[in-house]
């Protein structure tokens, strides 16, 4: 769900991969050789992104009363939507909810309130009106290429797999848009008790696809959490998490690049 890096290129002839926690490039494959049996898309940030709108912040205010400026608004939804990183300083019962947060839905709601009170918003029911909202997947945007890459992938018989740390169900977001036909298998973090990027979450979902790692494609916007798919013999696209009126096209651009599309 972030990262400010471009997805991995691959041209004809070996691919250039950079090894994580390094700087040195590494020959790993002719990518144009591989054939993919199964795409795995993360979510947020990859084929949705929770977008900020202006109604839902319009009446939150500060311990004075006053408005949320722009500024404070943005860096809000900033902090909602982190994939990875401590956002907050928080004492040992919600670091332990913050660490746990997408294996168990009651401790995401905990942890992302204490969140929207450190973050400018104190009063409670603000706070859970404005997490009601962001765990509402009806209110998420799918990026431009979503559906012509899920309709892609499916159509030429690829398997596909929506692979998500969160902590609510997202498959409403799919479903309002018969989306959900092109989708084999979600696997959620907080249904499968695992998290990117723990391999076993990766493995369950290479598993319910039936398929082999080297013949599975991950998609994603974290190099740290989407990326260790690449520690089960996954290979990795990486998109950036920008607004969707900014990336019209990354999905179809990482697909094409690895020869599924």
């Amino acid at each position: 769900m972030k990262g400010p890096f471009l997805a991995n290129f691959a041209r004809k002839g070996p691919f250039i991969s950079h090894a994580r926690g390094g700087r040195n490039p590494t020959i790993v494959a002719n990518v144009d050789l591989v054939t993919f049996r199964a795409v795995l898309f993360d979510f947020s940030g990859t084929v949705f992104r929770l977008e900020q709108d202006e109604t839902w912040l319009a009446d939150l205010t500060d311990h004075e009363g006053e408005s949320l400026d722009i500024e404070a608004q943005t860096e809000l939804m900033r902090r909602m939507t982190a994939p990875v990183g401590q956002v907050v300083d928080l004492d040992e019962e919600h670091l332990y909810a913050w660490n746990h947060r997408d294996r168990d839905p009651v401790l995401h709601r905990k942890v992302y309130l204490e969140v929207l009170k450190q973050s400018g918003v104190p009063h409670a029911d603000q706070a859970l009106a404005l997490y009601t909202r962001l765990i509402d997947p009806t209110q998420w945007t799918p990026y431009p290429d979503t559906e012509a890459v899920l309709k892609g992938v499916s159509g030429k018989g690829v398997k596909l797999g929506v692979l998500s740390n969160i902590a609510f169900d997202i498959r409403p977001a799919f479903g309002r848009r018969g989306w959900d036909a092109y989708v084999d298998e979600f696997i959620l973090s907080f249904e499968v008790g695992a998290v990117k990027p723990e391999p076993e979450i990766f493995r369950a979902a290479v598993e319910r696809l039936g398929v082999d790692p080297a013949e599975t494609l991950m998609v994603g916007d974290s190099e740290e959490a989407d990326g260790a798919a690449r520690d089960i013999g996954c290979a990795f696209a990486l998109v950036e998490p920008l607004p969707t009126t900014e990336r019209p096209d990354a999905l179809l651009s990482a697909l094409r690049t690895h020869n599924v599309l």
